[in-house]
């Protein structure tokens, strides 16, 4: 059900926010999808990389973002999530011009999620524990993967619900809200510069690559040991 009273097209995404969530859909399927292939071992690893630097960016940009990118303008308690759902099934949905409490703690725990595979990922790669390191590495994406079909399943239900289309929402931006809601500022030179930095990151990843030509060789023999000299 729609509310008339939020029909205005306001700003709410800034972009920082929305090459954020796209970058992150993108590396985070692109990493799952190379998970168990040892031919795109690199990739799955930029990949994860970036996920990492990307929640680390959204940390920040939580607390010193603009209006509805920080978490104190979305983040609620159990009772706010609650009155929230209990909306949503009475089909008189409470309208909220930025995240509403549902979406915000399935956002939380994307986040949370994504920095512990990343955390774990790299204890992994880097060979720093046993096999458990490997095993939490996977059930936490594993779980990430589920969290994203519980959000993508409520950016369905509240499109209906509210009558509109939330994923165009987070490509243009703009969301119904009341005249003044708006942000100001897209912060476009910010958006850009994040994206500039993924790829570099990626260019410099890709060059420092092996060659595919080059044969991979056990790092146990890659220096052999020499023959003692003779007294």
């Amino acid at each position: 059900m729609k509310d008339s009273s939020h029909h205005t097209p306001v700003l709410v995404w800034d972009a920082p926010v929305r090459v954020f969530h796209w970058l992150l859909v993108l590396c985070f399927a692109g990493a799952y999808v190379t998970a168990e292939s040892e031919r795109w071992r690199l990739l799955h690893v930029t990949l994860g990389y970036t996920v990492g630097g990307l929640v680390a960016f959204r940390a920040v940009w939580g607390l010193a973002g603009t209006r509805y990118a920080r978490f104190a303008a979305f983040v609620r308690g159990p009772r706010a999530v609650a009155s929230y759902l209990a909306s949503m099934w009475r089909r008189q949905p409470e309208h909220h011009t930025g995240h509403n409490p549902a979406g915000a703690l399935a956002i939380v725990a994307l986040l949370g999620l994504a920095a512990v595979t990343v955390a774990f990922g790299w204890a992994t790669y880097n060979e720093l524990g046993g096999e458990w390191l490997a095993q939490v590495h996977e059930t936490a994406g594993n779980l990430m993967l589920a969290a994203v079909g519980v959000h993508v399943a409520g950016v369905v239900a509240g499109s209906w619900m509210h009558g509109e289309n939330l994923v165009r929402a987070m490509f243009t931006g703009r969301k119904e809200g009341r005249p003044g809601e708006g942000i100001r500022r897209a912060w476009g030179a910010l958006a850009a510069l994040l994206m500039a930095v993924v790829l570099g990151y990626w260019l410099l990843a890709w060059r420092e690559a092996p060659s595919p030509d080059t044969p991979t060789v056990p790092a146990s023999q890659a220096a052999p040991n020499q023959p003692a000299p003779r007294s």
